[in-house]
């Protein structure tokens, strides 16, 4: 069968061959450490969960609007309007099967052959696939360990042409951690004005915060118009598998994204829909005690890391990864990553997954068990005494 060119053009996400490659070592008897896949390792919260039962069992099973449901779409409205202090409604929300959709549709719908768009590198992979897929160039901007997994301001105001369009931002930060500081959200909004850029803000992460509060650029000075928020409920209510996500964006925006959304998936799963509001009406009792544990894994996993010889482990202010340095161990990224699932049995993700900056580094998600994780940093350092 010959395939589209533009196939040749797409890209993936290394985590789930990783996984795949890691059950296969299972299947044949190893024991292994998951610290590959991003996703929590918490269940659903119980009133979320039996929502979604309620909602099966009355009939929500048919399809719904393509944008979403109003009452959903008017909480989310709600929901960010007040974390994010802007002013947004229901017009402006479209409703997804996760978040990837809204990248994907954003992307598809505002980029054309050769328009430049300047994404995070290291950064999750499917920025990158996504806006080579459509025709456009896309243009790293370097997250520099230098600067806490942060850009450079003056770098990426000399990467801006007249053909760029777009800048991706994504703080909190997949994989790095990292978080972008006030000072330079507050400059990069002064570039996005000055050369009428659209900037896509993934901010699914915004809960897994360990220091200081969530900043959205969209509550700086004409950049709401101009800005589309991508959130979701994979994982702040552990809900990764109901895949359910949404953008909030300008008005304008809505009508083609909602129909990109009819001619590809039609509607988001309407029993998921409803069990989401009750995950934003309901307590926050299980995604604030969820933060809590992940920031006590941080600690074991930073400190634990910073003390085998040869890595170099940075402190992330969010999310649930590090991206440490693994320079000093004298190997590549992606030996030290192959090598350590199938000699010691702990899985991650080598550097290079998230692009060409990632080269030197590996990512550990600590979506662990604290004892899990302790027992994989003695299984690395092991392993690098052993191979030393």
């Amino acid at each position: 069968m010959k395939f589209a060119k533009r196939m040749s053009r797409l890209g993936t996400e290394t985590a789930f061959e990783v996984l795949a490659k890691a059950r296969a070592l299972e299947a044949n008897g190893k024991d292994v450490i998951h610290l590959e896949i991003g996703e929590p390792d918490f269940d659903t919260p119980e009133h979320v969960v039996q929502s979604g039962i309620e909602a099966l069992k009355s009939g929500a099973t048919h399809y719904g609007p393509s944008p979403g449901f109003p009452d959903l779409r008017d909480i989310i409205a709600q929901e960010i309007s007040s974390t994010r202090d802007i002013p947004v409604s229901a017009e402006n929300v479209v409703v997804t099967p996760g978040g990837k959709p809204i990248m994907f549709f954003v992307i598809l719908a505002l980029i054309d052959n050769g328009d430049e768009v300047l994404y995070p590198n290291p950064g999750f992979p499917i920025y990158e696939s996504m806006i080579e897929f459509v025709g456009g160039t896309a243009v790293p901007m370097q997250l520099h360990e230098r600067l806490d997994y942060n850009i450079d301001i003056d770098e990426v105001a000399a990467q801006i042409t007249d053909k760029t369009k777009m800048i991706i931002l994504n703080s909190p930060n997949n994989p790095c951690g990292s978080v972008i500081s006030e000072d330079s959200m507050e400059q990069l909004a002064f570039l996005v004005k000055k050369h009428d850029l659209i900037v896509l803000s993934d901010e699914i992460y915004s809960r897994f915060l360990y220091e200081g509060r969530h900043h959205s650029i969209t509550a700086y000075p004409g950049m709401l118009e101009r800005t589309i928020i991508l959130d979701g409920f994979s994982k702040t209510y552990a809900m990764t598998g109901w895949r359910i996500g949404y953008g909030v964006m300008p008005v304008d925006l809505v009508e083609p994204i909602s129909k990109l959304v009819t001619n590809s998936v039609s509607c988001t799963a309407s029993f998921t829909q409803l069990a989401a509001i009750d995950a934003l009406n309901g307590p926050q009792d299980d995604a604030f005690a969820m933060v809590e544990e992940f920031k006590a894994r941080r600690d074991i996993i930073v400190n634990g890391l910073n003390n085998i010889p040869g890595i170099r482990c940075p402190n992330p202010q969010g999310a649930f990864y590090v991206f440490p340095n693994i320079e000093g161990t004298g190997l590549s990224s992606r030996k030290f990553a192959d090598d350590l699932l199938e000699k010691a049995g702990v899985a991650c993700l080598s550097g290079e997954s998230f692009g060409k900056f990632g080269n030197g580094y590996v990512r550990f998600s600590f979506a662990n068990s604290a004892t899990n994780i302790e027992l994989a940093l003695h299984r690395i350092k092991t392993y690098l005494e052993k191979d030393a």
